[in-house]
């Protein structure tokens, strides 16, 4: 008997829809929260967040990405759905497989936005665990990713003040979902919603020496030091930082320390001592976190290469887009 006639017995037809609207009832029926294993779910999760796609399906072409680059964009749930629809397809072998499964998506939808943002939290009480918003994000391709394995990364809803240290709980701080090295010198970002400001900053642990350097054509063309007051640390104005002759990019510290010395608001020459000691040094060498601000800054910037912003915010890109469906 061919599986036509098979089929195509009233018996066996009648019998075999029953089966299928019965599947698709119980699929219907079945309690939330009990559909996938807790590993599943993780996985799944993981997946939304880009975890194990290939690289050369986020950036196909390295000159989408080039040195000292960084790309801002906002994830397509659709895209996502699909990807994870494609996972759980590979189990389904019948039918009635799919049938169950288009039935059951819905929740396991749900279940899934949820893992999305419990994956990187670190209280999994806290409230808000429903479907997540729009996901939001960048690439960062530079040397800091390299020199700086540890950079903060915070995205804020609203404008805040640029050069403040904000506190965690900020309720404008956007919940991180993702942050990761893909390479050396390549950081991808995922936020939970769409920011306004994105703070990078180098890491507040340790203590850091350094000046600031003028280079132009890649070449090293001068340097300058901020003078502080030794008594009270403020900042006093700044000296240029002289180099050893012959060695570029050596500081020769023995005239720099006579051009510290050589400004009375110092006071490094009123404790004592005619000359520069190593800690009143280090505290005119030190360098705080530098931290680079992408959106709309609360003070006026002298100039772009103070802070940068951006043509179009994610908002307006949001917006062009829902425009579109």
């Amino acid at each position: 008997m061919t599986a036509y006639a098979f089929l195509s017995n009233p018996l066996v037809f009648t019998t075999l829809a029953g089966t299928l609207a019965e599947e698709r009832r119980s699929a219907v029926d079945t309690p939330v929260g009990g559909l996938l294993p807790d590993e599943v779910r993780e996985l799944l999760g993981r997946l939304r967040l880009l975890e194990g796609v290939p690289f050369s399906h986020l950036v196909p072409d390295s000159e989408l990405l080039p040195l000292e680059s960084i790309r801002f964009f906002w994830i397509d749930r659709e895209w996502t759905d699909a990807l994870v629809e494609g996972a759980l397809s590979v189990g389904t072998m019948t039918s009635l497989d799919r049938l169950q499964l288009a039935a059951l998506y819905a929740r396991i939808r749900d279940e899934v936005d949820g893992e999305e943002r419990r994956l990187r939290a670190k209280d999994e009480s806290r409230p808000g665990f429903g479907r997540a918003n729009t996901i939001t994000g960048f690439l960062l391709r530079s040397a800091a990713v390299s020199g700086w394995p540890g950079l903060h990364v915070r995205g804020y809803s609203d404008e805040v003040d640029d050069r403040a240290v904000l506190p965690d709980d900020d309720p404008r701080r956007l919940r991180l979902l993702r942050l990761e090295r893909l390479a050396p010198a390549v950081l991808l970002a995922l936020f939970d919603g769409a920011p306004r400001v994105v703070h990078v900053e180098e890491p507040r642990q340790g203590i850091q020496f350094g000046v600031d350097v003028t280079r132009a054509d890649g070449s090293l063309t001068g340097a300058r030091v901020k003078l502080r007051d030794a008594d009270t640390a403020a900042e006093v104005g700044s000296a240029p930082v002289p180099f050893r002759r012959g060695s570029p990019g050596v500081i020769d510290f023995k005239v720099l320390a006579a051009r510290i010395a050589a400004e009375p608001r110092t006071h490094v020459t009123t404790h004592g001592s005619a000359e520069v000691s190593s800690s009143e040094m280090a505290l005119q060498l030190l360098q705080f976190p530098y931290r680079q601000v992408f959106g709309a800054p609360t003070r006026t910037v002298i100039s772009f290469d103070d802070v940068f912003v951006p043509t179009v915010s994610f908002v307006e890109l949001a917006r062009r887009e829902e425009s579109r469906r």
